[in-house]
């Protein structure tokens, strides 16, 4: 199928590649956005493939924590100003007071749960009417643990909740915890909670940019070998935008082009696959490290991981389960 601008665009806003960058991945992968992201990144070029955990328009997320039960509800509506009303704040506190109260664990039972003779469902009807959107619940979700702790982003966009496996928790080791969660956007509590599928596509992502790398290097030390600026030739775009200006000649450009190729070749062809694999693990674990909650550094200090803080503060402790709810774009 042909490419558009309006999907070269998009992929270019998703990823920060190049134009041709992305208008090649479109067209090997016909078209399809998410197939053309999986392709600049393994190929090194996707500065900042951004991701979502929830997103919605406009509404009020909040969180509440009581006993060993946890609770995060996202109501949703059209505009920021509905979103900002003190009676649609309200109204969430007051599903969410609800459902805690009652320990519902899933959205349906939310919905179809009763009070003063109307249902929850009814409540969010009438408050539709009330404002002139479209009202619905977008995000409902719970932990149960020994311990369990909440925190509420000040602009009521973003909430976490977090599930520790002692009892007795200190209330504000919790808080700063689901803070974190709240900042720093991991995907997983530790490693071995990584689905698989994702541990298989970061190590493949990591052995390809490995690979990548190794052949740009090799490029880059035959430009240079060559008398030539490896600077003049890090893309197709450049090399073009870099004639127009006068800064390479088109024989210098036929030339870096057929060296590059050449060197590449040479390389992608004599790669120790140890050394890959090796490089590629390692990239891995750097993953691990930024997106696995026990993992991460602190953010309350930077000496430490939330791994090793909680420790610290409690022998044994460990965070066994969260949830985050963003309204807004990561």
């Amino acid at each position: 199928m042909a490419v558009t601008m309006a999907d070269i665009t998009k992929l270019r806003n998703l990823t920060s590649a190049g134009l041709m960058d992305c208008k090649k991945a479109l067209a090997e992968t016909n078209g399809d956005i998410d197939a053309a992201v999986e392709i600049l990144r393994k190929k090194g070029q996707a500065v900042a493939a951004k991701r979502e955990d929830r997103n919605a328009a406009e509404g009020c997320v909040l969180s509440k924590a009581e006993g060993n039960f946890a609770a995060v509800l996202a109501l949703n509506c059209e505009t920021d100003f509905v979103a900002k009303n003190a009676g649609f704040i309200a109204l969430t506190q007051r599903l969410l007071d609800l459902a805690v109260a009652n320990r519902v664990t899933t959205l349906e039972a939310l919905k179809a749960l009763e009070v003063e003779g109307r249902t929850v469902a009814d409540l969010i009807t009438e408050e539709s009417g009330k404002t002139g959107e479209k009202n619905e619940i977008s995000a409902y979700e719970v932990v149960e643990a020994p311990s369990v702790a909440a925190y509420n982003h000040f602009n009521n966009k973003l909430a976490a909740i977090v599930a520790f496996n002692l009892e007795g928790v200190d209330p504000q080791v919790g808080r700063e915890v689901a803070m974190q969660i709240a900042s720093m956007n991991p995907v997983a509590v530790d490693r071995d909670a990584v689905a698989e599928e994702v541990k298989r596509t970061e190590l493949e992502v990591a052995i390809e940019k490995t690979k990548a790398e190794q052949v740009r290097k090799a490029a880059e030390g035959a430009l240079k070998k060559a008398g030539l600026n490896p600077n003049h030739f890090d893309s197709e775009d450049h090399i073009e935008s870099n004639i127009s200006k006068g800064w390479i000649t088109e024989e210098e450009a036929a030339k870096g082009r057929e060296i590059m190729k050449a060197a590449a070749e040479a390389k992608a062809a004599n790669l120790p696959e140890q050394m890959v694999n090796n490089i590629a693990q390692g990239r891995l674990n750097k993953f691990f490290k930024e997106n696995c909650l026990m993992e991460q550094e602190f953010v309350q200090d930077g000496e430490l991981t939330v791994g090793q803080y909680l420790e610290k503060v409690q022998k044994g402790l460990v965070a066994v389960a969260f949830k985050r709810v963003n309204l807004n774009q990561d």
